[in-house]
């Protein structure tokens, strides 16, 4: 068995993370000395209980890996691991980074001179989607790449303000590449990848959108960029997630001000008034980011 599904077969075990993961690799090196392991010598490993050694053990997670491996080949989905030297180094900064990241199309923008997250509603009003396509465009213009979730709404603008001036752009789901969510953006996913696009995820071939993948697929949009936009947010809003990551990452966080009579931009106002950058023009969005890179 080559490097490819022993790597496969760690990112299909369920209810083992990033963090254990790593922790594993910094005692073992590779995933193939991981694999035979026995019941005895994983227990003996900080984090590693029971439950957690028996997922290890599972035999369901070590079959049919060549099938795998077969339709990674066919549909061109390639694969980077946290070992590898083109693992995008701001991503492997942060705390939780992924151990596996599986992409189609053009892997070259993960190293990306400059980044900018766009994230907001996804019933977002009409003038969000406009601002959401207007600041995607002029970055794009600008030589910045932009990346969101692919998600309706200012996440599915954005990408296609970037594609609109022939930019650069990059979607992390939180599903497998074969699980495109939401079923609709199904054409922007293809785009995406035919304009020099790259579509990226943590998540193996065969793994369904579900719910709890999006707050951990929020820490990778904002782990890979060099701030993130906020293009409005309810008061309760995912959005909001993603900002928390980003500033715990030490991301700089910008903020299109909204209609205070609006609840799609609540969230927004409320993270101006706790001392986020209110931005009205990609210009002040340009100014801080060249002022960080000058320091």
């Amino acid at each position: 068995m080559d490097d490819k599904r022993y790597w496969i077969w760690l990112s299909r075990i369920e209810g083992v993370g990033p963090i254990k993961i790593k922790q594993l690799l910094e005692n073992y090196k590779t995933p193939k000395e991981i694999w035979g392991l026995k019941k005895e010598e994983l227990l003996k490993n900080m984090g590693v209980g029971e439950v957690t050694a028996n997922q290890i053990l599972n035999e369901k997670y070590r079959s049919n890996l060549e099938k795998y491996v077969e339709y990674m080949e066919k549909y061109h989905i390639g694969m980077i691991t946290i070992l590898d030297e083109d693992y995008p180094k701001n991503l492997k900064n942060i705390y939780d980074a992924p151990v596996i990241l599986y992409y189609k199309g053009n892997k070259q923008l993960l190293h990306n001179n400059k980044s900018i997250a766009i994230v907001g509603c996804r019933n977002c009003t009409k003038y969000g989607e406009n601002i959401s396509t207007k600041f995607a465009y002029d970055l794009s213009k600008e030589g910045i790449c932009i990346i969101s979730g692919m998600a309706k709404g200012i996440d599915s603008k954005a990408h296609l303000g970037a594609l609109k001036q022939e930019g650069k752009t990059i979607a992390i789901l939180g599903s497998g590449l074969d699980r495109i969510y939401p079923s609709q953006n199904i054409k922007l996913y293809n785009e995406i990848v035919e304009n020099g696009g790259l579509i990226l995820t943590e998540y193996v071939i065969g793994t369904n959108a579900n719910k709890m993948n999006f707050p951990a697929r929020n820490r990778i949009i904002s782990g890979l960029s060099d701030g993130v936009l906020v293009i409005e947010a309810k008061e309760k809003s995912g959005t909001l997630i993603t900002v928390d990551f980003a500033l715990e990452q030490g991301k700089d966080v910008f903020v299109i001000p909204g209609n205070i009579t609006s609840d799609y931009s609540f969230g927004t106002n409320e993270l101006i008034k706790q001392g986020a950058k209110c931005v009205t023009s990609v210009k002040d969005v340009l100014e801080e980011i060249n002022l960080r890179n000058n320091v």
